[in-house]
């Protein structure tokens, strides 16, 4: 059974992995450039079980590094985020005599208070898979470099009554730049999520008109089948469409319920079950509440 290391602080964190201590105690902003290591201490090979959030931009870092169950390395400069919970592992091939970039570490403590504290879990991307993550033009990347500046110099300087908010205010501008940024790479490679998109639609297609009962579709059975992360999916497929992976399983459902209404002599009671509802009620109640009418009602407005 492998041992975990739990790193519940800052101050943790910096101290695992030889860093300056941090001039905050809720957050650290690392240079990769500055802290190159080749090869990886022995330590670094147990997984690490992060108990903070990261927003990272790796470029060069020469062999796989273990994030959660997948393998990923970056090679190519790009930009991902970490929630709370997260387990990382460095493998023994790991060079990172050439890495490159930064690494924002902070506390969930820094957000108390602070309405970023809530609105942090709206922001998907800590929940994506490795392979999602965020490709940065180098106009993009000057930007953040830019926000990262100012953010350093407020780590920097003498704490005061403002400094929290400040610092909050400025990961919160970073954040919703990186959300922009997502947003723009949903559009911009088309090919990709539009083949994303459409492998969805013929997944959900299948699922509903497939001969046997089903339990009802969940937004992970989908994300699983297309290998992507729930949140990911949901972010792609509102940037696309509007609407979230849980709202196109809703109206696929009430569109196969239609059908069912009209075309068989079904009782409401068995179509829901049909749809793999267990109760009934909850059919009748996402019905009209999609519709307006109850499936009974829906059946006779249309004989």
């Amino acid at each position: 059974m492998q041992d975990f290391h739990v790193l519940a602080t800052v101050t943790e964190y910096t101290r695992f992995y030889g860093l300056p201590a941090p001039a905050h105690p809720l957050l650290t902003l690392v240079s990769l450039g500055e802290t190159r290591v080749a090869p990886p201490p022995a330590q670094w090979l147990q997984p690490v079980v992060l108990q903070l959030y990261t927003v990272f931009l790796k470029r060069n870092l020469d062999g796989p590094l273990y994030y959660g169950h997948q393998i990923f390395d970056f090679r190519e400069g790009v930009m991902g985020f970490s929630a709370p919970g997260q387990v990382f592992r460095a493998d023994a091939a790991l060079a990172a005599s050439e890495v490159s970039g930064w690494m924002l570490v902070f506390h969930a403590d820094l957000l108390r208070r602070q309405p970023l504290g809530q609105k942090i879990h709206g922001y998907g991307f800590f929940s994506y898979q490795v392979h999602e993550a965020l490709h940065l033009s180098a106009r993009e990347e000057a930007l953040l470099e830019t926000l990262l500046s100012g953010l350093r110099q407020e780590i920097e300087s003498p704490t005061d009554a403002f400094s929290q908010d400040v610092l909050v205010s400025q990961l919160e501008v970073l954040l919703s730049y990186a959300n922009r940024f997502y947003h723009r790479q949903f559009l911009t490679r088309r090919p990709a999520e539009h083949d994303l998109l459409s492998r969805f639609e013929a997944l959900l297609t299948a699922y509903f008109t497939a001969a046997e009962e089903q339990p009802l579709p969940t937004v992970q059975h989908f994300a699983d089948a297309l290998h992507v992360s729930p949140a990911y999916l949901s972010d792609m497929l509102r940037t696309l469409t509007g609407q979230n992976t849980q709202q196109h399983i809703h109206h696929a459902l009430i569109e196969q319920a239609k059908l069912l209404l009209l075309s068989t002599s079904l009782t409401v009671k068995e179509a829901a079950f049909r749809l793999g509802f267990a109760y009934p009620q909850y059919f009748s109640r996402l019905f009209k509440q999609k519709t307006g009418l109850t499936p009974a009602q829906f059946r006779f407005s249309l004989q």
